[in-house]
């Protein structure tokens, strides 16, 4: 699909920005692809998906100077909304969604990552929003999704002094969950993303969709978001088959069995 890869592995989908001459810049070109591959994606079949970028380098560099640097406007604007609106679709993704961040995540890279459930690097990754720097704002959704991470107090600090951040520190102020060698880290991406898949593909559909919709709401609003949700697993196969497993095991621990679970 261009300039961005898709494979499947079991119930795992492995998406690739793939324009590793550029460090995987984002373009207009790229987030077509992107939004292309997105729309492919079965999810009945695939229950967890791990974006990535080619080679060791770049993650995702940011979005293409070269093609900004001769925008109106009107055009700046366009592409704003454009990369807001599939990072959108990223964050509200039925499945979840891993960033394995190999490299550097700066820019709309580093949204990007930001529009996933879950971020795990390298240990070489760098992050950075550095678009002050060239006298713009982050565009696709940095201001709102860094604070909301890290809160407002960092997310301000590094938005306005441009300052690119190391692995460790991306760990330690809770931008990434984990950090790996450049070697691990697709493997680990792998084993997380397998974990997820094997449990209840309908809980954990509707356990993203109380997340990132609590988030938005009071916490009154967002426990009325749970409860509805928490009733819709009932009656399901899931449900039934993944308590009475449950019991089975408390009753006779001989009788447990891995749930094949159905999405159903």
């Amino acid at each position: 699909m261009g300039f961005v890869d898709y494979e499947v592995e079991g119930a795992v989908g492995i998406i690739t920005i793939n324009r590793p001459k550029a460090l995987n810049a984002l373009n207009e070109e790229v987030l077509k692809d992107l939004d292309a591959v997105l729309d492919k994606v079965d999810v009945d079949a695939v229950r967890c998906l791990i974006l990535t970028g080619a080679g060791d380098k770049s993650f995702v560099a940011g979005a293409d100077i070269g093609a900004m640097s001769k925008m109106t406007k009107a055009q700046g604007e366009a592409f704003g909304k454009f990369g807001n609106d599939i990072f959108l679709k990223i964050e509200k993704f039925p499945i979840p969604v891993i960033a394995a961040i190999n490299g550097f995540a700066l820019g709309g890279g580093c949204e990007i990552s930001m529009s996933c459930d879950i971020r795990i690097c390298s240990d070489n990754a760098i992050f950075g929003q550095p678009e002050v720097g060239l006298g713009i704002t982050p565009g696709f959704g940095g201001t709102q999704r860094l604070a909301r991470l890290v809160g407002a107090g960092m997310a301000k600090q590094l938005i306005y002094t441009a300052r690119n951040i190391k692995a460790d520190e991306a760990y330690r102020i809770g931008l990434v969950n984990a950090v790996y060698t450049q070697e691990e880290l697709i493997p680990a991406a792998k084993k997380l993303a397998a974990t997820i898949a094997g449990n209840a593909p309908i809980a954990v559909r509707a356990c993203k969709k109380a997340i990132n919709e609590g988030l938005q709401v009071s916490i009154d609003k967002g426990v009325a978001i749970e409860e509805e949700l928490f009733g819709s697993c009932f009656e399901s196969y899931d449900q039934q088959e993944g308590m009475a497993n449950f019991l089975r095991k408390k009753d006779d621990p001989k009788k447990v069995k891995k749930v094949e679970f159905k999405n159903a």
